[in-house]
């Protein structure tokens, strides 16, 4: 497997470099040079497949011999440990349920993934390798769970100040180790910008070997396709066609849904589901995009002014507006609206719906008025507990929440606490 810059076509570089830069020195981001098609023979035995099966002939079919196949299986056995299971809503829709992980959010499955990986790529090297990853919300904690006390490599995060839920904070800043933690007085896009600062400073990156475990990097995708196959595999319906609503901050996650339906997965069409932050929605009215300031909201982990996937987006669809749009629908809605559906699928189902959940029950509801015939199934990003001053205040009763989140609240937070210059986060690196 060699991945190119979308922002250079002409370059080719295998797999092992791409994960361990991260990020493309011109600043686009790197895509496979060909996305195959899996064969018949893969959907014939695709019932009867376990989940890691699944996601090693996934990745047999990518990866190629980037990887020898021993090794991948052990890669995939030590990462892809618990479930995708679907809950069933209503007729019409389904929940994948992405928090069964360790950290209860979905990128428990491309942090535990893209850790194995990079360990694997990194273990016979002798200089130590440093991770910088943004955050938004639960890309820290699923980060520094997967890479804990990985041999060689050292976690660096950076958070936005006041703008995480309390334990999702607590999930990346208690853990210590090789996993440190920085408060940014700023947004999400404040600490995204910091990240890219740094893998385009030269002098930098000539005394440190760093590289980024967000979305950004192509070994947190890969991963993320595993679900979506695994999501089909449960479906009890599949004489409608199957619409995949995603809700979404830097587009990773939809991006990865792309990338499954070009290998073969039979998903008839893709909804983005946003808050406030409505970037891509607008782009796909209307052709015309414009990054903006991020908006704070209570489905924070989606609050992105500036998706960096986007520019992924738009090379799976070769920079066209109409190809793109027939392929995604976008819906946004309010904070307003959130809480409305929280508090009626509560009390209508008895079921809980983190707020980003919500979001996205909202868009595949709004989308299947125009196509009634339609089977949605919603990306369930995190589990309620994590926002529990948002979720319960609306449900009018206390969360339960899982030991390994609840064991957290006690434990003192670690940060350096820091501004949004990028000269002072580049001493802090040196140092």
């Amino acid at each position: 497997m060699n991945l190119y810059s979308t922002n250079d076509p002409s370059l080719s570089i295998p797999l092992d470099q791409a994960v361990l830069q991260g990020l493309p020195p011109d600043n686009g981001l790197y895509m496979p040079d060909e996305i195959p098609s899996l064969s018949p023979v893969f959907f014939e035995g695709f019932g009867r497949m376990s989940f890691q099966e699944i996601a090693f002939r996934v990745c047999e079919v990518l990866l190629g011999d980037s990887v020898p196949k021993t090794d991948l299986t052990q890669i995939i056995h030590e990462s892809i440990t618990f479930d995708a299971p679907l809950y069933s809503l209503d007729p019409q829709v389904d929940i994948l349920e992405l928090f069964h992980g360790p950290t209860l959010a979905f990128k428990d499955f491309g942090a535990r993934f893209m850790a194995k990986l990079m360990g694997y790529f990194v273990r016979e090297k002798s200089e130590k390798l440093t991770i910088l990853v943004a955050t938004s919300g639960d890309t820290g904690g699923a980060v520094a769970s997967g890479f804990f006390q990985t041999p060689g490599i050292e976690v660096i995060i950076l958070y936005p100040s006041g703008k995480v839920s309390h334990l999702q904070e607590k999930q990346l800043t208690t853990l210590g180790h090789n996993i440190a933690a920085i408060e940014v007085n700023g947004t999400f896009d404040d600490c995204q910008q910091l990240v890219k600062q740094a893998f385009l400073d030269e002098e930098l990156r000539k005394k440190l070997w760093i590289t980024s475990a967000n979305s950004i990097n192509i070994a947190r995708l890969i991963p993320q396709m595993f679900y979506y196959f695994r999501a089909y595999q449960q479906l009890q319906n599949k004489n409608q066609p199957a619409v995949f609503c995603v809700p979404s901050g830097n587009f990773g996650n939809l991006t990865a849904g792309l990338m499954a339906q070009r290998m073969g997965l039979p998903i008839a069409h893709f909804v983005a589901a946003t808050n406030a932050n409505n970037i891509v929605p607008q782009y796909l009215e209307s052709g015309t995009y414009s990054p903006q300031p991020s908006i704070p909201t209570i489905s924070n982990a989606m609050d992105v002014g500036k998706p960096s996937n986007f520019a992924r987006m738009l090379d799976l669809f070769g920079n066209d507006w109409a190809k793109m749009r027939q392929a995604i629908s976008g819906y946004s809605c309010s904070d307003q609206q959130t809480r409305e559906v929280i508090n009626q699928v509560f009390s209508e189902k008895g079921y809980v719906l983190d707020p980003h959940t919500a979001v996205g029950y909202l868009a595949i509801k709004e989308y299947q008025k125009k196509h009634p015939n339609t089977h949605g199934v919603v990306l369930s990003t995190a589990h309620p507990s994590k926002f529990l001053d948002v979720v319960e205040p609306v449900i009018g009763q206390a969360v339960e929440v899982p030991e390994q989140l609840a064991s957290l609240a006690d434990k003192p937070k670690e940060a350096t606490a820091m501004g949004v210059d990028y000269q002072a986060f580049k001493a802090y690196l040196l140092r």
